[in-house]
């Protein structure tokens, strides 16, 4: 076991719309440290989805993000020779990190031409209530629910 918790870390807003989350979030989308093409990247998509969806581009990624996050979420354990997936809350900074790579993940399998445009659509459609975002965290609240017998073996 750990002798004592990891610092939490903190990260420095970023420039266009002084949000820590949004660093947080370009650091997940970033590939080999490519840092300043995952930025371009990130503020193409915002541009994108303004110019398509006619809302501010920011405000759709946070409400994205808050449609995407999961409540709970299962987690296997063993017990007796059988493993139970066991349903359980999901930590505040487990939400947004776990909210955040679903997004990035799903935006990366989509069909498109650049991963602006991808990453684009996948929040418009989050922002909405669908896309396969969404929809994972749907598959996730549904196993839980399905799995609310074994909650009395929490961790």
């Amino acid at each position: 076991m750990r002798k004592r918790k990891p610092q939490k870390r903190y990260y420095q807003p970023d420039p266009r719309f002084g949000d820590e989350n949004v660093t947080f979030f370009v650091n997940n989308l970033m590939l080999d440290g490519k840092k300043t093409i995952a930025y371009k990247i990130f503020y193409d998509a915002m541009d994108y989805a303004t110019e398509k969806a006619g809302e501010d581009g920011y405000e759709l990624w946070k409400k994205a993000l808050v449609a995407i996050s999961p409540g709970v979420e299962v987690k296997s354990r063993r017990i007796g020779g059988a493993t139970f997936q066991i349903p359980s809350e999901v930590r505040p900074a487990r939400k947004r990190s776990v909210g955040m790579k679903w997004l990035i993940k799903y935006a990366r399998a989509r069909n498109g031409k650049s991963m602006a445009e991808k990453l684009g659509s996948e929040i418009m459609a989050a922002a909405k209530g669908e896309g396969a975002a969404v929809k994972k965290r749907e598959d996730t609240q549904r196993m839980a629910e399905a799995n609310k017998a074994f909650s009395h073996f929490k961790f």
